[in-house]
């Protein structure tokens, strides 16, 4: 088995290395963040405050959008993570308008 070859030396070659990091970097901070708010929208389900749900659905809608738009998830996987936060959040907001 040959050894792994080594990296590439042209100009071109570093340049694509160097913005493949950057954008996976970005990347993952993005998704790193869309699930943190996520997870701060069910918590505020949790305590049944509606200011803090509507709040934190309003942020959440806005970071998952905005990945999508910029092509780091899908746009199918932001509109199915979008309703799937807006049911949970409904709970809460129609028995508070109820």
């Amino acid at each position: 088995m040959p050894a792994k070859s080594a990296p590439k030396k042209n100009l071109s070659a570093l340049k694509r290395v160097g913005q493949a990091e950057k954008r996976s970097l970005r990347n993952k901070a993005m998704r790193t963040r869309i699930k943190t708010l996520s997870k701060k929208v069910e918590a505020a389900v949790t305590t049944k405050s509606r200011d803090e749900v509507q709040k934190a659905l309003i942020e959440t809608t806005k970071a998952i959008s905005s990945a999508a738009s910029k092509g780091v998830i899908h746009k199918n996987t932001a509109s199915r993570k979008i309703s799937r936060l807006t049911k949970i959040a409904n709970t809460v907001l129609r028995a508070a308008a109820a």
